[in-house]
C-alpha cells in the first residue's frame, strides 16, 4: 500500500487534463471565441498524445516508468501555473499545451507502472480503480471553479491549487521505492512500436481508444453548450453537466473495479459499449434539461471502463510489448484533439444535433469492437 498509494495518486493528477472543459466554457465567454475556435483548446491539449506517446514509451523503456511519471507531473504543474499568472489567449493555449504534454507522459507511464505494483490477476480491476481515482478529480474541478469564482471572484485560482498538488504528488512518488519490470531482451524503438500497427487486433484496439477518448472529451467539451443551446440552461447549471458525467464515470469505474474481479473482461466491454451507445442516442431525444442530466450521467456509467478494458485486453495478449502498446494506446488519446473540433464545426454549420451524431458514430464502433473481441475469444 505504501507503494500503491502514490502511484494511484498520479492518476488524480492525470485528471487535471479534464480542466479543458471548464476552459472551453470560460474562455469562450471571456474572449468571445466561436465554437470552432474554442474547440481548438482541446486540440492544444490532446494533439500531444499523437506526437509524443510513442517516443515517451521508448524513453521510459530506457529510463524507468517512475522517473517518467514524475516528469509528467512537473510539466503538468507548469501548465497549470502559466495561465494563472499570465492570463491571455496565448498563455491559455500555451498552458493547455503544456498540460497536454504532461498528461501524455503520465498516461503512457502511469498505467504500466500501476501494472508493475499490483498482482497480475487484479490488473483489470486496478486499472478500472485508477480511472475511478482520475474521475474524482474530473468531477470536482467544475465545482471548485464555481466556488472560487463565487467566493473570490477568480475561477483561475483552481490552476494555482492544482499546480501545487501536481508538485507535491511528484515529490511524494520521487521518495517512494518502486520495483519496476523491464524487458531487457528487446528494447523498444519507435519503429518497433509503429510496426505493431501492422497487427490488425492492435490496430482495432488502438482505434477504439481513439474513439472512446473522443466521446469522453466530446461530452466534456460539448455538454455545457448542448444544455445551453437546446434547453436555454443558465451557464452555472450547464457547467455542472460535465460534473454529472464524471460522477457517472467515477461510480462506473468504482463498480467496474469490483465487478471485474468476478466477470470476464470481454463481456463487460460488450455491455459497457451497449449502454454507452444507447445513452448517447437517448440524449438526442431528451425533452428537458434534467432528463438530459440523467442521460449524461448514464453515458458516464457506460463508457467508464472501456479505456482500461481495451488497454488490459491488449496487454494481456501481448504482455512483453507493454511499453510499446502503452505508447500506441496513449497516442490514440489524440482522439480528444480530433473529435471535438469536428463536433464544433458541425455544430456551427448544422446545429448541435449534427455535432452529437459524431459521438453516436464513435459509440457504434465501440460496440463493433466489443462484439469482435467476444467472437474472437469464442472462436479461439
Amino acid at each position: 500500500m505504501m507503494v500503491l498509494t502514490p502511484v494511484l495518486f498520479s492518476f488524480f493528477v492525470m485528471s487535471f487534463c479534464d480542466l479543458v472543459g471548464i476552459g472551453v466554457d470560460r474562455v469562450k465567454l471571456e474572449f468571445g471565441l466561436s465554437n470552432t475556435m474554442v474547440q481548438l483548446i482541446p486540440s492544444a491539449v490532446f494533439i500531444w498524445f499523437f506526437i509524443l506517446s510513442v517516443p515517451v514509451g521508448v524513453f521510459q523503456d530506457r529510463f524507468g516508468k517512475k522517473n517518467v511519471v514524475n516528469t509528467g507531473m512537473f510539466i503538468t504543474a507548469l501548465g497549470m501555473l502559466i495561465p494563472y499568472f499570465f492570463y491571455t489567449k496565448a498563455s491559455i493555449f500555451l498552458g493547455f499545451a503544456l498540460l497536454g504534454i504532461g498528461n501524455t507522459i503520465l498516461q503512457v507511464s502511469a498505467n504500466p507502472l500501476l501494472v508493475d505494483v499490483v498482482p497480475s490477476e487484479k490488473k483489470s480491476s486496478f486499472l478500472s480503480f485508477s480511472q475511478f481515482i482520475k474521475s474524482i478529480g474530473s468531477m470536482v474541478a467544475p465545482f471548485i471553479a464555481s466556488f472560487l469564482a463565487a467566493q473570490y471572484g477568480d475561477w483561475k485560482l483552481m490552476f494555482l491549487a492544482f499546480g501545487i498538488i501536481s508538485i507535491l504528488a511528484a515529490v511524494w512518488l520521487n521518495f517512494t521505492k518502486v520495483e519496476e519490470t523491464r524487458n531487457t531482451a528487446q528494447r523498444a524503438t519507435i519503429a518497433s512500436s509503429l510496426k505493431l500497427l501492422g497487427t490488425p487486433f492492435i490496430t482495432y484496439m488502438v482505434l477504439g481508444i481513439f474513439l472512446v477518448v473522443g466521446i469522453d472529451v466530446g461530452i466534456n467539451a460539448i455538454s455545457g453548450q448542448f444544455l445551453m443551446n437546446k434547453f436555454d440552461s443558465v451557464q452555472e447549471f450547464a457547467e455542472k453537466g460535465r460534473s454529472v458525467y464524471f460522477f457517472g464515470k467515477m461510480l462506473g469505474t468504482f463498480a467496474g473495479a469490483i465487478m471485474l474481479a468476478m466477470l470476464a473482461s470481454r463481456k463487460f466491454l460488450l455491455w459497457s459499449s451497449i449502454l454507452g451507445l444507447l445513452s448517447i442516442i437517448a440524449l438526442l431525444f431528451a425533452t428537458g434539461e434534467y432528463m438530459a442530466m440523467v442521460i449524461i450521467f448514464i453515458i458516464g456509467l457506460g463508457v467508464a471502463n472501456i479505456f482500461p478494458l481495451i488497454f488490459s485486453l491488449t496487454v494481456d495478449k501481448y504482455p512483453l510489448r507493454a511499453n510499446e502498446i502503452s505508447g500506441l494506446m496513449v497516442m490514440a488519446i489524440s482522439g480528444g484533439a480530433i473529435i471535438p473540433p469536428i463536433i464544433g464545426y458541425l455544430t456551427d454549420v448544422s446545429g448541435i444535433t449534427a455535432g452529437m451524431l459524431v459521438l453516436v458514430a464513435c459509440g457504434a464502433y465501440l460496440l463493433f469492437l466489443a462484439a469482435f473481441n467476444l467472437m474472437k475469444k469464442q472462436t479461439a
